[in-house]
């Protein structure tokens, strides 16, 4: 049996631990990658490739960085000519013509960041955060020409823990997306998986995010602040004494909690039941738990500032914060 050709589109770390899968699998060849063109970064805006980029050169791959593909005359000729079994798209950036997905014997194979049909859209890890999902996923799909309502293939899920963020969840997505990828294309071709209509009626969005996403306001719930600071790790920021904080991690307190933190944390409770605390005003830091960090006020519950980065600085622990800062109790975080 002759190896199933396949075109690679990704841009992202996200998208490079699927590559890696289909490179590893015998029964496939990545015939070339398709990503998004280089982008200046620093001070000397020095052209940087992608991170898809970077493990395609290493790997002799043949990269095309079409700007725009859908008006790409060369691109779409070149994507012909290869006569691709499928195409394979894990957070590549651009949107795929009706052309191009029919171009392909096996059609055009995504991977998607969520347990579809929840969260179609661009950021699905950091809005499943943002609204306190305790298990999130991955699903392989048939693509057409709708954003991400394409038929399902196959799913794989994995719990999130409390402390988790976007970060550290979407590590894990992005090794059981290239894991699932290569099981999909390999059953696919076999004929051994059937395609899932998407149900339309369950289907929830998780758009781009804005810079206002990122502003804390400390008259909602220690929780929902919680889950927004990890969901969209590592931008949500505060002031204090006028100057642009970014908080980083967060952990919010009470019973309610205790259960769900690791090991490292396991003093937290006894110090936090030795506390005497006066209700504070939204964003006011109401105490101090030593080693740890301040605690502020929430429009419901109280909330440890954990990890925190000033204007210009390194991410520092909520405790050296404390010290550096000299904080002391009745000082405001300011939306």
């Amino acid at each position: 049996m002759t190896n199933m050709k396949v075109v690679f589109f990704g841009t992202p770390d996200f998208a490079v631990p699927t590559l890696e899968a289909l490179l590893k699998e015998a029964e496939i060849e990545v015939l070339a990658v398709v990503t998004q063109p280089d982008k200046p970064k620093g001070r000397g805006k020095k052209l940087i490739p992608s991170p898809v980029k970077a493990l395609a050169t290493a790997h002799n791959l043949s990269v095309l960085q079409p700007k725009r593909i859908k008006k790409d005359a060369t691109a779409l000729q070149q994507l012909r000519d290869l006569q691709a079994d499928a195409f394979v798209v894990t957070a590549y950036g651009q949107i795929l013509s009706a052309e191009i997905l029919e171009m392909p014997r096996l059609g055009c194979i995504n991977v998607h960041g969520s347990i579809l049909p929840q969260y179609r859209g661009a950021a699905p890890i950091q809005w499943s955060l943002y609204n306190g999902e305790t298990e999130v996923g991955v699903t392989t799909m048939l693509m057409d020409v709708g954003m991400d309502t394409g038929a399902m293939l196959l799913k794989g899920t994995t719990p999130v823990g409390l402390l988790d963020n976007a970060e550290t969840v979407g590590q894990r997505l992005a090794k059981i997306g290239g894991d699932l990828l290569v099981e999909t294309l390999l059953q696919w071709e076999k004929g051994e998986i059937e395609a899932t209509p998407q149900d339309d009626s369950q289907a929830t969005y998780a758009p781009l995010i804005q810079k206002e996403d990122y502003q804390l306001d400390f008259s909602k719930s220690a929780i929902a602040l919680h889950n927004q600071i990890r969901g969209f790790y590592p931008n949500c920021m505060t002031t204090l004494r006028g100057e642009t904080l970014k908080i980083l991690e967060t952990i919010p307190l009470g019973d309610a909690y205790w259960s769900q933190l690791p090991p490292e944390y396991q003093s937290l409770p006894q110090q936090w039941d030795n506390l005497t605390l006066e209700t504070g005003k939204a964003g006011e830091i109401v105490g101090i738990i030593k080693k740890y960090g301040a605690i502020a006020q929430t429009g419901e519950g109280f909330l440890l500032l954990s990890q925190v980065q000033r204007s210009g600085k390194r991410p520092q622990s909520g405790w050296d914060f404390v010290n550096g800062m000299r904080l002391t109790t009745g000082e405001t975080l300011a939306s």
